[in-house]
């Protein structure tokens, strides 16, 4: 994977190398080099518990699996079932993102740091998975600090590319080349009473073949699953 531009690393939880994943939680083969991703905010520890991530895990079976606000809790998930993890913390909070997949990482999961807020300072997670690199992102609530936080991840991912997570964005992102092909349906209820979906998918040299809402309320967010394959 080439990196458009310099990106700065910082520390995060090296990738778990576990074992192989259990035979109930290998995804099948795809066709076409199709990758399935599932994406969900877990509400830190007053939300889904790493149980509930397992049992999401086997239910969709995915390809990669991507995490926001996950806590030390979630570190376990190799030991658990297997498969490989690596967690990237935001800087002086007790959570961050993390990822996890049946199989190896291409390359260790980079952590790229974005432009700060005036509370949380950001990163996205960056993972090569061959045919696609995938930025895993929670992006800040300010609608313009998080497109010019989304504009900074773009330009250090490679043409075929996929950026996922919770953008905490009202209306569209308009990015240049790159496809909103995430579910359509409310992912969150804001304030506990407005339907609104912040967690979404962009594009970029790829196809979506499917892509739903997952019915699972452990969090505030409901996860999303997409299904994507290069663009021939």
């Amino acid at each position: 994977m080439t990196l458009a531009r310099p990106y700065l690393r910082l520390p995060s939880i090296q990738p778990r190398h576990g074992t192989p994943p259990q035979m109930d939680l290998t995804p099948p083969e795809r066709e076409g080099e199709a990758i399935k991703i599932v994406s969900w905010n877990l509400l830190r520890r007053i939300g889904a518990t790493v149980r509930d991530v397992i049992d999401l895990i086997r239910t969709e079976r995915p390809d990669l699996m991507l995490m926001q606000e996950a806590t030390v809790e979630i570190d376990t998930l190799p030991t658990l079932i297997g498969g490989h993890y690596a967690r990237s913390p935001l800087p002086g909070r007790i959570h961050g993102l993390a990822c996890w997949s049946p199989w190896p990482y291409r390359r260790q999961p980079l952590t790229c740091t974005l432009p700060a807020g005036t509370l949380i300072r950001r990163v996205a997670q960056i993972v090569d998975c061959g045919t696609v690199t995938v930025a895993n992102v929670h992006l800040s609530h300010g609608q313009l600090l998080n497109r010019r936080q989304l504009r900074r991840v773009v330009q250090i991912l490679p043409h075929q590319a996929a950026i996922l997570g919770d953008f905490n964005q009202v209306g569209p992102a308009l990015i240049r080349h790159f496809h909103d092909v995430g579910p359509r349906e409310p992912t969150h209820r804001m304030a506990d009473m407005l339907p609104i979906r912040l967690d979404r998918c962009l594009v970029r040299g790829l196809t979506c073949i499917e892509r739903h809402v997952i019915e699972n309320y452990a969090s505030d967010h409901r996860p999303i699953s997409v299904l994507l394959r290069p663009t021939r």
